[in-house]
């Protein structure tokens, strides 16, 4: 399971930072040639995110889903400079527990 979490990891921040470009782009006004990096990250995303542990493609993007979310939460604190609410924390924290859960699962 530690080296899925480090996959899941990787490929949260990998599929952040290439949506991001795309927001950059779209909302703030940013260059087009932000969208050369972002689509990279998009697939680096994407090849990352096949090398999870889990047999069933369904069942690691679920599980995926809860290190997603704390990722784009720790995204907004640290790039964004958004406070988080304790909504935030507590969706995040309830969202990797379901992480957890799937993974941890006997099978």
């Amino acid at each position: 399971m530690p080296a899925t979490l480090a996959i899941y990891v990787g490929a949260a921040l990998a599929e952040i930072a290439g949506c991001f470009a795309f927001w950059a782009w779209l909302r703030m006004g940013k260059s087009v040639w932000w969208l050369v990096p972002g689509v990279a990250s998009l697939i680096l995303f994407a090849l990352l995110l096949t090398r999870a542990e889990p047999i069933a493609a369904g069942r690691a993007y679920a599980a995926y889903g809860g290190i997603y979310i704390v990722a784009a939460i720790g995204w907004m604190l640290l790039i964004e400079k958004v406070a988080a609410t304790r909504w935030d924390m507590i969706g995040g924290g309830l969202a990797l527990a379901g992480c957890l859960v799937i993974l941890a699962a006997p099978r």
